[in-house]
């Protein structure tokens, strides 16, 4: 097959322990997948079917990078979150079956150019511009299941220039991890190596050019960001 140009490398994400790189295929997002957060977004959480947006595979960022406040935003904020990395395809799957289909985990910043994404809000418009951005999705070195099992519990936290902005439990999920998978297996055909951001807790803010940031999931691994001056 000739292209009529290189075709781009594909995105990939380190596997903790080892020399392979996990291939993206599509990251979903959950959205308001928290209370707190939900709420502070002036939405009154209900436990309704959660809802799902996309970013492209090739936002991903090492943990460890510097990248470059965005474009046309003066509202650029931070999203910690337990990253599920799957491995094994699937659609409409089981809940009993729905672990079996995840490979790893991770931690994951979305990054959010929230004016825009507000904007678009208000006016009944796709979130794709405050979400769908370049390096909107930093992401740590993906744990394998078999080691570090299927975390339920423990602490999620985010520190900007070493103030904690965002701290909360994995138990305060409002959809844990198998549900996820239930509800994203009945929109789309599930594939080796999509990532799921599950959610944020309470806390989100503002970054701006310089900034520091740190964030860990016990258990799953730490993250670190520095933004460009």
């Amino acid at each position: 097959m000739k292209y009529a140009f290189p075709p781009s490398n594909v995105a990939s994400v380190a596997v903790l322990g080892s020399d392979v790189h996990f291939p993206v295929h599509r990251i979903y997002c959950v959205g308001r997948n928290y209370a707190e957060h939900a709420r502070e977004m002036g939405i009154e959480p209900e436990r309704e079917a959660p809802f799902f947006f996309e970013k492209p595979a090739d936002a991903v960022v090492p943990s460890g990078a510097t990248i470059r406040y965005p474009l046309a935003t003066e509202n650029f904020h931070h999203e910690i979150e337990l990253v599920v990395a799957i491995g094994r395809d699937g659609a409409n799957v089981s809940r009993e079956a729905a672990l079996e289909h995840v490979y790893g985990y991770a931690v994951g910043i979305d990054l959010t150019r929230r004016d825009l994404q507000l904007a678009a809000r208000s006016s009944g418009r796709p979130w794709d511009a405050g979400k769908a951005f370049d390096e909107s999705a930093p992401i740590s070195a993906i744990r394998r299941a078999g080691e570090v099992g299927h975390p339920s519990k423990g602490s999620i936290w985010l520190k900007v220039n070493g103030e904690t902005r965002q701290s909360a439990e994995l138990e305060q999920l409002i959809w844990p991890v198998p549900d996820i998978i239930v509800h994203l297996s009945k929109l789309f055909a599930l594939k080796s190596g999509d990532l799921i951001y599950t959610g944020t807790p309470a806390g989100v803010g503002p970054l701006v050019r310089g900034d520091r940031v740190d964030g860990a999931v016990s258990g799953v691994g730490e993250i670190s960001l520095q933004i460009a001056v």
